[in-house]
């Protein structure tokens, strides 16, 4: 693979940023992946030393180890098309990031962005208002137009989606637990720093940049406690003044490699005052270090630090209960030795190899969103994004089909009497039938009712087959619908999603589980007038699911669903293959096992038998259509649920057999 790392900040400038793509860059190497490199340049002595583009950049004000660049997208894209990278990796992307995130979208190339630093909670910091705004704008429309966005901690994401920002995956941080290790404490190194700890005293560290928006300076609360020294490794632009409001804190500088190591396992206990963190390296490297923490309970320490296991988390903004907690620990060596045990063990999964493979694991699925993104005729947020397939085994007993003409089944004659149709939704009954949990030993009894109707608006759906299906007690229904509402001359397309989320809000205060499915159209140009009405629908969907906690099966992530040989010489609706293919996709999103295996064997095996159809498509299929809207009448007059009552599938029942029909 070939990856292209665009960061906002590298050597020889060291924080979190550069510490983490350094670490990306050597697990590329391991790997054997190629990597290339555009960062901000800091003069001709300090050149990348490794394949990229260093790009020219100015000092921040009041700022200067922090170097901003905004070169011209063109010279970043010169340097990426050279390289022809697989993917570009956009490392705490905002203005460098955004020039390298067009640059990947003129090549096509899909972007992976990793949320490291929450530039909005600094612009609040530093009092400035008007930035704030722009800066949540910016964040926002950066990563809502990356392929894959990377947030470290679960508050990160929250504060992403909370702006709208779609396809947020958590990836983590790693800690290197050979450098930071509980051998590193050195006795020596206390006495010389802090010459009392002889009498007992207690060392309280703090490591990290030391900046406004660190919050540094609610350090100051410890200074009363008695038989505590506080010692704070870092520098920055607030030293000047934290040394003037701390008086009596050791100042050491920044340090790095062994010397950090050794200071970092030399405390007694760590402390983490910043609000503004979205995840909170240090608190990692102080754990691995055998080192209990006391850190504000907001952003990311919250998946850091388990309250009252390894460390304490006090009430963000509480300084009162920052002491508190700090003199708890300080006055209790056995609670401190039971936290350090707690933490050590905490972190010992969290190697940079097992993060490098999980980012590996990430460029793979940009890779496949992007296939997506590019098959798609407009770009609509929430932007599709297939579930991952759950591994928890089917639980249902009871499934209700609830739809139009697609889950009816219309169009999929597959050796069935003439008149009839199969459809999705009883294929997928049967992969569900097998995979239900047994009783006794014995295959328990599996029930399936299918009251779609073909023409049903969602109105239908809402005021007649919601109501029967209800009265079946279903533990499982799948809601498929909305293509018929989206096909007339004029809908209000929220209105629409609104009935959806009725049903599927009702269905879910009844207690069934709920798979709702998004509408999609067939690759034929004319179908391209309605592409926005669906892509919008689909994104409202995509909505209501995560806001009713319902299964998506996001059908408009399925490209091959548009293939033409998949749909039926009426053009509206599948062939047989279309519908196999829809079933094993609900099957994987349900959690039926081997469900992609299974589609495989069923489609090597299977012979579809699509007899000739007499006349022209407009004769057939048009005309016919017209004189009924003319009428105001459907195709779904007169017509009732070809299964309104359940059906019982058994395992061993072989007429019935997804593989044998």
């Amino acid at each position: 693979m070939r990856v292209a790392v665009v960061t906002e900040s590298f050597l020889p400038h060291m924080n979190g940023v550069t510490g983490s793509v350094l670490q990306v860059l050597e697990h590329l190497e391991r790997r054997g992946h190629e990597a290339f490199v555009v960062a901000p340049g800091a003069g001709r002595e300090h050149p990348l030393a490794m394949p990229g583009r260093s790009v020219p950049s100015l000092p921040l004000p009041r700022y200067p180890a922090v170097r901003v660049a905004a070169p011209p997208v063109a010279s970043i894209s010169r340097a990426l098309r050279a390289f022809r990278p697989d993917v570009v990796h956009l490392a705490s992307p905002f203005v460098l990031g955004w020039q390298g995130l067009l640059a990947a979208e003129g090549m096509s190339v899909p972007s992976v962005a990793i949320y490291q630093t929450d530039v909005v909670a600094y612009t609040e910091r530093y009092g400035l208002p008007h930035a704030t705004a722009l800066a949540a704008a910016h964040v926002r429309r950066l990563h809502r137009r990356a392929t894959l966005t990377l947030a470290p901690s679960e508050a990160a994401r929250g504060q992403l989606e909370r702006l709208g920002v779609d396809r947020v995956s958590i990836w983590g941080r790693g800690v290197d637990g050979i450098r930071f290790a509980p051998h590193r404490r050195d006795e020596d190194w206390r006495a010389r720093v802090v010459p009392g700890t002889a009498r007992g005293e207690v060392i309280v560290g703090y490591v990290g940049r030391l900046a406004p928006e660190k919050q540094v300076e609610d350090l100051a609360v410890l200074g009363s406690l008695e038989g505590v020294r506080l010692v704070i490794v870092g520098d920055g632009p607030a030293r000047p003044t934290l040394e003037r409001l701390l008086p009596d804190a050791v100042f050491l500088g920044h340090l790095q490699g062994d010397e950090l190591a050794t200071a970092m396992a030399s405390f007694d206990v760590f402390v983490h005052p910043g609000e503004s963190e979205t995840f909170g390296q240090t608190i990692q490297e102080a754990q691995a270090s055998g080192v209990p923490v006391v850190a504000t309970g907001r952003g990311g320490p919250l998946d850091l630090v388990r309250n009252s296991i390894d460390g304490w988390l006090y009430r963000p903004g509480d300084v009162a209960d920052l002491r508190a907690r700090v003199a708890d620990l300080a006055g209790d060596a056995a609670k401190r030795r039971a936290f350090a045990d707690a933490a050590r063990s905490a972190v010992a999964g969290r190697t940079w190899e097992s993060l490098g493979d999980a980012l590996l694991s990430h460029y793979d699925r940009a890779g496949a969103l992007h296939g997506i993104d590019r098959g798609a005729r407009v770009r609509v947020w929430p932007r599709p994004d297939p579930a991952p397939v759950s591994s928890a085994p089917p639980l249902w007993r009871r499934y209700v089909a609830l739809g139009d003409s697609i889950t009816e089944g219309l169009c999929d004659t597959s050796r069935v009497p003439d008149g009839a149709y199969r459809g999705w939704a009883d294929r997928l009954a049967q992969l569900l039938a097998l995979a239900a949990p047994r009783a006794g030993g014995q295959a328990g009894a599996f029930q399936y009712a299918n009251l779609a109707v073909r023409s049903r608006r969602v109105r239908h759906l809402v005021d007649e087959q919601l109501p029967a299906c209800l009265a079946l007690r279903p533990d499982l229904v799948s809601v498929l619908i909305g293509a018929n509402d989206l096909v007339r001359g004029r809908v209000d397309v929220a209105a629409v999603a609104d009935e959806v989320e009725i049903a599927v809000r009702r269905l879910r205060d009844s207690g069934a589980d709920v798979l709702l499915g998004t509408v999609f159209l067939p690759d034929r140009a004319a179908a391209g007038v309605l592409a926005r009405r669906f892509a919008s629908f689909n994104a409202r969907l995509r909505t209501i699911a995560a806001a009713t906690g319902v299964i998506l099966l996001d059908l408009e992530a399925v490209p091959e669903l548009g293939r033409v040989e998949l749909w039926a010489d009426d053009r509206v609706h599948l062939r047989s293959r279309g519908h196999r293919l829809v079933a094993y996709r609900a099957a994987e999103a349900l959690g039926v096992p081997d469900a992609e295996a299974l589609a495989d064997l069923d489609e090597a095996l299977h012979l579809d038998e699509d007899l000739p159809v007499a006349g022209t498509w407009l004769r057939r299929d048009v005309l016919p259509w017209m004189w009924r809207r003319l009428r105001g009448r459907t195709a779904g007059d007169g017509i009732a649920a070809k299964q309104p009552f359940y059906l019982r599938i058994g395992p061993s029942d072989r007429r019935r057999s997804s593989l044998s029909q």
